[in-house]
């Protein structure tokens, strides 16, 4: 299993959002280092982002732009970005949960 995972949910419609491009990178001093990309599959899911990761801090954006455009909507939000900690041990899942004007996250399991 990935050390790093994701998956996206339309909260909007209550179903997952296919085909959202992401890409994964890691802070080293004041520099973002680009470690991996993918998009979610049609359960909204990305299951194989970072197989390893050592300890740090790590930015996850989410380019969903394009998802409400072809999907026939506008937001307010080209792309999400997430930041956080990572021990490089544990599994970290981290969901979003997205509409047009607004979006949450958490850590799930």
């Amino acid at each position: 299993m990935s050390k790093i995972t994701t998956h996206v949910l339309d909260a909007v419609l209550g179903k997952p959002a296919a085909g959202i491009p992401m890409k994964l990178e890691t802070k080293d001093a004041n520099t973002w280092i680009d470690i991996a990309a993918g998009a979610t599959d049609k359960d909204g899911r990305c299951r194989d982002l970072a197989p390893e990761v050592a300890a740090g801090v790590y930015r996850l954006t989410f380019e969903v732009e394009a998802y409400f455009t072809n999907n026939g909507r506008k937001s307010i939000y080209p792309a999400v970005t997430l930041t956080f900690q990572c021990d490089g041990l544990d599994h970290y899942h981290l969901p979003l949960l997205l509409s047009d004007n607004s979006y949450t996250t958490y850590r799930g399991s």
